[in-house]
């Protein structure tokens, strides 16, 4: 037979469907046709491979070739079939053994010279083999990455010519060791870097501790972009199902993967020139955005009013369900975006209102219109309103770190409070549903009452009214208290600062 079959891997969204490389070589004109949706990058892989088996010392068959990349509606992208097409037609020619090819999944971009580049995607492509019980051929650039996965069967090559060794049985390949090492987390910054914004600390420690959305408003230079940008020092590191979403999502962007901090939760601050598809993924191969990219960490939104509000109203349908999906003409990609939303923005447009200097000139409807860039739903989505005011210069004129909190201190709290919520329904507090708020924040009589009052005099909705609870919640875990009490309510209904802001105006 002069047909061969080889097993590779595609890319659609983070998933990694299988892709069936099948290779004829039959008797006519010297051809090499490739069919089965391929892009540009898949149709110049003709010549790529044949410079590479060329240059590999093999013979290029000069007859009829067709290769079919199936399933055919699937769109193929990328050099990442380069190996398995130069396998195929060195099967197809009968120059390598047919029968070894079943056990082996094969990924891999091929240089004219035959050495084996890296890919993007390893690490959903390792899941997916070692799903399949097949062993995976890969560059060795690309190795490290798929590692992370345990139980996968890796075969690094750096060369066409090691992958035929080791399939006709001259030299086998060592396989690859899969590894989970975690590098502690080790940060050049920390909490005790602010001075006094006890407050403020506090209440990012709630946010940390529950998963809570926070905004933070304040006039410019009292620490609300040093805050935010302390709060992974808090976090607890992923778990390893959590570790290795974020992972495949960092493997197929072009950010790329940083290993050695793998478990670390991801923190991202896009600009506020950002544009939709850059915030929540797009293009006509879908691409995860920023709120992928985050996915089980943070995002934070610096000069929240700054962004156009078309991008701004984009975040929430992924804060409500935690992914996005994004449709083409020709495709569909779903990514998770299960983040926590971290904002900032000054009180009104020069930033100063409410400040002790008293330089705020604004007009009470330059204020409006500024606060109004921020729309009401998307507001309603974020559990926690506070003000960052300005520090006084007696805390200033401090200059050390004596007598404030390190974050090492914070996170251990922080952690412990996690586990009291994952013990008792396994997810985050700001995660529970309708009904799972109704089990696990139950109020007294008074309680109720206070957040009845609250809900009347503020003109909060549904879907505040069981924020609250859910932060109210984090608060008594944060305590140890297995019931809410009236004083971790009062401080849920606290953080509702907007909402109050609002009101009064």
């Amino acid at each position: 037979m002069t047909l061969a079959v080889v097993y590779s891997r595609g890319r659609s969204g983070i998933e990694a469907p299988l892709v069936t490389v099948e290779v004829h070589v039959s008797n006519g004109l010297p051809a090499l046709n490739i069919v089965g949706l391929p892009e540009t990058a898949v149709k110049e892989s003709k010549d790529r491979v044949r410079g590479a088996i060329i240059n590999s010392r093999f013979e290029f068959p000069m007859q009829r070739i067709t290769i079919n990349l199936a399933p055919a509606d699937l769109p193929k992208e990328g050099g990442r079939f380069d190996l398995a097409i130069a396998l195929g037609i060195l099967a197809a020619s009968s120059q390598i053994p047919k029968n070894a090819l079943d056990q082996y999944e094969c990924i891999g971009e091929l240089s004219l010279g035959g050495e084996l580049r890296p890919i993007t995607g390893a690490l959903p492509v390792a899941i997916h083999s070692r799903d399949a019980n097949r062993q995976l051929i890969l560059p060795v650039a690309s190795a490290a990455e798929a590692a992370l996965i345990n139980d996968a069967q890796l075969l690094p090559a750096s060369h066409l010519l090691e992958v035929c060794a080791h399939l006709t049985g001259k030299q086998l390949i060592n396989p690859q060791v899969t590894c989970q090492t975690i590098e502690p987390s080790i940060y050049a910054i920390d909490f005790a870097d602010v001075h006094g914004q006890f407050h403020v600390k506090r209440a990012m420690e709630i946010a940390a501790a529950g998963a809570h959305n926070l905004l933070m408003l304040g006039p410019p230079g009292t620490g609300k972009s040093m805050l935010a940008a302390r709060l992974p020092t808090i976090l607890p590191e992923l778990t390893e199902q959590q570790a290795q979403e974020t992972a495949a999502i960092a493997s197929i962007s072009d950010h790329g993967l940083e290993i050695k901090h793998w478990r670390q939760p991801p923190f991202r601050a896009p600009h506020h020139t950002a544009s939709a598809a850059a915030l929540v993924g797009g293009g006509s191969n879908p691409k995860p955005g920023e709120i992928s990219l985050s996915h089980n960490g943070a995002l934070f939104l610096d000069e929240l009013p700054e962004f156009d509000r078309k991008v701004l109203e984009v975040l929430r349908e992924p804060l409500e369900t935690g992914h996005i999906t994004i449709s083409r003409a020709n495709r569909q990609a779903d990514f998770p975006a299960k983040f926590q939303l971290i904002a900032a923005m000054n009180p009104c447009p020069c930033g100063y209102l409410g400040d002790a200097s008293g330089r705020c000139r604004c007009t009470t409807d330059q204020v409006l219109r500024y606060r109004n860039k921020i729309s009401g739903p998307l507001l309603d989505r974020i559990d926690m309103h506070l003000e960052v005011p300005r520090v006084s210069l007696d805390v200033l004129r401090k200059g050390s770190t004596e007598g404030e909190e390190r974050s090492a201190t914070i996170r251990d709290r922080v952690i412990a409070a996690r586990e009291i919520a994952f013990n008792r329904c396994g997810k985050t507090n700001s995660a529970l549903t309708a009904v799972e708020v109704k089990q696990h924040c139950q109020l007294s009589d008074q309680g109720h009452q206070l957040l009845e009052q609250a809900l009347e005099k503020f003109g909060l909705s549904h879907r505040a009214y069981h924020r609250i609870l859910k932060l109210a919640r984090t608060i008594a875990d944060l305590a140890g208290s297995p019931q809410i009490e009236i004083k971790h309510l009062s401080e849920a209904i606290s953080y509702r600062k907007l909402d109050r802001t609002v009101k009064s105006n």
